[in-house]
């Protein structure tokens, strides 16, 4: 492929040509060869389109709204399209909800005492607790087993119970909305259940009815998912604060024993820095010949972990998104690689047999081909798991750097991380105050919430999202950057203080005054919730609903069943969503007005698709000014 289709950053561009070289399967090699004619981005036009099904044994079926033409059980284009968006999201939603559960259950068995974790920030367990109505009196441990209970109650809660979780959590304004609609949720797991159901060949073909089932879904995984998951997290590893992070590909060091933990859940990544930061573990590594141990953060586990602990020279630094990860592997410089939830690529096999790395699933929904060792997180063995893998790693080096040649001088920049609700609120002295008074006078025209995986449709990895970014930032819109799309925006450097050269003039401004980048890292795509619960105290302190908002949801670069959730819930929440590539609904020209037009009149949120930068930009940007107009600001 091109040299602007492989990646924005120089980094993978560089390793994309050593396993050339190595004549190693790439994704970009495998993208490739997935078009028809020769052009990468050509596919079956049914599929392109979301009007293929097969659901059934009458199947598969293709569907085309111009000439009515249906499937066998008669369901349209519309029907079909949206249908298989809502299976799409029930994966999502499911996902999302594993990693909490696996939270929760970590939170239970530390508040008795039994994992290496502590309750790191017990003023928000109490606040968190309190705002779910959880009695608040007690010990840290008793209060976080009656929140334990209290959350998974909720979960359990069937789909024609309110959640009290959303209840207690949702703008006034957005339930009132919600329960007009009829998609005031119940619990997580009643609701994946309805809509699964609801996809049965023969049960809901109506294509209104499904996008509704799929909101109702995204507000039920916004609010019991991913709210419950970050905040719990947050209380047992530190509130994300910002801080200074070492990241791309350079961090990775051959001299040194390199573990990199991997996918969407911290909790084994967290305790083995906490072994590796002790003398008795790098002098093992010494003992093996290596300079020490390091623990090397990766994909979104290492996003969970860089937003919470400050980097030194054991927690050394962050690699990158999931299409950087052959390039990692094939650094010739990692020696363990554990896999958890989420994000670890079918191929690693070949690639550790290549560059002599040991690949451990974490995970019990983690399997690769023909590695049948594994080692299941539990967060009572954790301790002792962590301490496996290290030893693991470390024997694993003398091997690795005996038969391994490492590419050398990779690029190494840093990144400010680490911002929350919470530590924004530090760092404007306490109070939404100042943002807002920077929103009203002009000096930032509004605000948007980048949460983006990253893609290889339609350009090179993270291309379309570092120029969708640029642009807004270069419009005094500033940006909260989520998921994938976070470390895009590290590497790229558009997360450093250096970065306000790009911003216009009054947002730099801004930024220089309160000492932060245009591009503040919020997190990874677990916090869109997080981002959900601050729209709504700035809906509250300004007195105005969160379809009023001058603010965005964007997603420049989204790639699977988690961000098709997320935009939905985006929609629901009444956002201005902007997604690239175009969704695979096209087929069905009535849902692409209702997510398109209509959906403004149901709930406020209206969907934008463009491939062009600068024109997602006039989007985003024009949406802002409307409503920066009818609020008189």
């Amino acid at each position: 492929m091109e040299k602007e289709r492989i990646s924005y950053h120089e980094s993978v561009r560089k390793m994309y040509e050593k396993i050339k070289k190595d004549n190693m399967t790439n994704v970009w090699d495998r993208y490739e060869a997935q078009g028809l004619g020769g052009v990468p981005d050509r596919r079956c036009t049914f599929c392109m389109e979301g009007v293929r099904c097969d659901l059934c044994s009458n199947g598969p079926c293709r569907s085309d709204a111009e000439k009515d033409k249906r499937g066998v059980c008669g369901i349209t284009a519309d029907g079909m399209a949206m249908r298989m968006m809502l299976l799409r999201n029930v994966m999502g939603a499911s996902t999302y909800q594993y990693h909490t559960d696996q939270t929760i259950r970590t939170l239970r068995e530390t508040a008795k005492g039994k994992t290496p974790y502590s309750i790191k920030e017990p003023e928000k367990l109490r606040t968190f607790a309190g705002r779910l109505g959880v009695e608040t009196l007690g010990t840290d441990s008793e209060i976080a087993l009656r929140l334990c209970e209290f959350v998974e109650k909720d979960f359990n809660r069937p789909a024609y119970e309110p959640s009290k979780i959303v209840e207690a959590l949702a703008p006034p304004e957005r339930k009132k909305r919600w329960e007009e609609l009829g998609i005031f949720p119940g619990g997580i797991y009643g609701e994946m259940m309805f809509s699964t159901s609801s996809c049965l060949t023969n049960v809901d073909g109506y294509y209104v009815s499904l996008a509704l089932k799929a909101m109702r879904l995204g507000v039920a995984m916004a609010y019991q998912s991913q709210i419950v998951n970050e905040y719990c997290q947050d209380i047992l590893f530190g509130i994300p604060r910002p801080h200074m992070m070492r990241v791309d590909l350079g961090v990775l060091d051959p001299e040194y024993v390199n573990v990199l933990p991997n996918g969407h859940e911290p909790f084994l990544g967290f305790a083995m820095v906490q072994l590796a930061r002790k003398p008795e573990w790098q002098e093992k590594a010494k003992a093996a010949g290596a300079k020490g141990l390091r623990v090397i953060a990766s994909i979104e586990t290492g996003q969970e972990m860089i937003q919470r602990w400050e980097e030194d020279d054991i927690f050394y630094g962050f690699t990158g998104n999931w299409i950087s990860q052959e390039a990692v592997f094939a650094s010739g410089s990692v020696d363990l690689f554990a896999a958890d939830m989420n994000c670890s690529l079918p191929v690693a096999p070949l690639y550790a047999e290549k560059y002599g790395f040991k690949l451990m699933p974490v995970s019990e929904l983690v399997a690769f081909e023909g590695i049948t060792e594994r080692l299941n997180y539990n967060p009572i063995e954790a301790g002792r798991q962590a301490s496996k893998l290290l030893e693991m790693a470390i024997e694993n080096f003398k091997n690795r750097k005996s038969s391994v040649e490492p590419l050398l001088k990779l690029p190494m920049k840093e990144a400010v991380v680490g911002f929350s609700t919470e530590s924004i609120l530090e760092a404007l002295g306490g109070t939404l105050d100042p943002l807002l008074d920077a929103i009203k006078s002009g000096a930032i025209k509004g605000v948007v919430g980048m949460v983006s995986c990253t893609t290889l449709r339609d350009s090179g990895q993270d291309t379309h999202s570092v120029a969708v970014v640029k642009e807004l930032i270069k419009r005094n819109i500033l940006v909260l950057s989520l998921g994938c799309g976070n470390g895009a925006m590290q590497v790229a450097g558009l997360c450093s203080p250096e970065a306000r050269e790009f911003a216009g003039d009054s947002l730099k401004a801004v930024c220089e005054a309160l000492g932060v980048p245009p591009v503040l890292s919020y997190g990874t795509c677990t916090d869109t919730g997080r981002l959900a619960d601050l729209l709504g105290a700035i809906s509250a302190v300004l007195g105005a609903p969160v379809p009023a908002l001058p603010v965005a949801a964007a997603a420049p670069e989204y790639m699977e069943q988690k961000a098709t959730i997320d935009a939905i819930f985006a929609l629901a929440f009444g956002l201005y969503t902007y997604v690239n590539p175009v969704p695979t609904v096209t087929g069905g020209p009535a849902l692409v007005k209702l997510l398109t037009e209509d959906c403004k009149e149901v709930t406020g949120g209206v969907l934008s698709v463009e491939k062009d930068a600068v024109k997602a930009a006039d989007g985003i940007e024009q949406h802002i000014m409307e409503k920066r107009n009818k609020l008189g600001i």
